[in-house]
């Protein structure tokens, strides 16, 4: 882990775009990701920008968008921008099909994590009034 994090930190004082966080949430999205799609090998950009979203939402929630914009992450391609500076330093590998390119719109950010938490107005309502039957049951 030494190692990862003095090489992450070169990159960053070459690049500072992104933040030594942002790169070890790549890699942590990465394992995230191979876990939960069963690989244990290559990725697409399009698998693992996906599998970033969902790991930030898992521990994030509301905030996961801040998180990675404070990172510098506010679009997929950032995330390519990041496996690619890992690559370029050895810490990650690519193969011959893939390309930056992968990673690019892959989802909206805007949208992907604000509506990830937007309920729509009947299930506000449906929740609202089951509290309410709660309370009125816990007051008698």
């Amino acid at each position: 882990m030494i190692r990862f994090s003095r090489i992450v930190e070169e990159m960053y004082a070459k690049d500072n775009r992104y933040k030594p966080d942002g790169y070890e949430f790549v890699i942590e999205a990465l394992h995230f990701s191979q876990k939960k799609l069963k690989k244990t090998g290559h990725l697409t950009g399009r698998e693992l920008a996906q599998g970033a979203r969902d790991l930030a939402l898992d521990h994030y929630g509301p905030m996961a968008k801040a998180v990675l914009t404070h990172w510098g992450i506010h679009k997929t391609i950032d995330i390519g921008n990041i496996v690619y500076n890992m690559i370029s330093a050895k810490l990650l590998s690519k193969t011959d099909g893939d390309s930056l390119e992968d990673f690019n719109d892959v989802y909206d950010f805007e949208t992907s994590f604000k509506d990830a938490f937007i309920k729509s107005p009947s299930e506000t309502k449906k929740n609202n009034k089951k509290g309410d039957k709660k309370t009125l049951q816990n007051q008698n």
